[in-house]
């Protein structure tokens, strides 16, 4: 995951206090990265529409739907943290990982994600982690 994630995409303070915030938060980063357009952006929204990016363990992973696919250019990921829990549809959340991937890129990603957050020690460890340990543990994949 070190190609798909620079420390410039890492914000260890967001400020978003609610869902839609919280998913602009990420998705700017994406657009900061010049990963994806605004379009792709407001296709994560879509995407919450039909169906939760809550994932479990503090963690949501909005990302486009697949007619959005298009406006990616290239896979990437941001990661924003929270100090306090935001509401994700009755789920606390404290990590919002923005997914872009081309092609089946993002199958890849959210597995390796997944597997990061899985283990609540190591969740415990990112809650504190600066944005370098961020980009270390998320390069690692695990």
């Amino acid at each position: 995951m070190s190609d798909i994630l620079t420390i410039d995409s890492i914000n260890v303070q967001g400020t978003a206090t609610s869902k839609d915030d919280a998913i602009r938060e990420a998705g700017a980063l994406l657009v900061a990265a010049g990963s994806v357009s605004q379009a792709y952006v407001d296709a994560m929204f879509e995407r919450e529409k039909s169906v939760s990016t809550y994932m479990g363990n503090l963690l949501a992973i909005p990302h486009g739907t697949n007619e959005a696919k298009g406006e990616i250019a290239r896979s990437a990921i941001s990661v924003v943290r929270y100090d306090n829990p935001i509401d994700w549809d009755g789920n606390p959340v404290r990590f919002v990982v923005g997914i872009a991937g081309q092609g089946d890129d993002h199958l890849a990603i959210i597995s390796q994600i997944a597997i990061l957050f899985s283990d609540e020690d190591t969740v415990d460890v990112l809650l504190d982690a600066p944005a370098d340990g961020l980009l270390a543990a998320f390069s690692a994949g695990a």
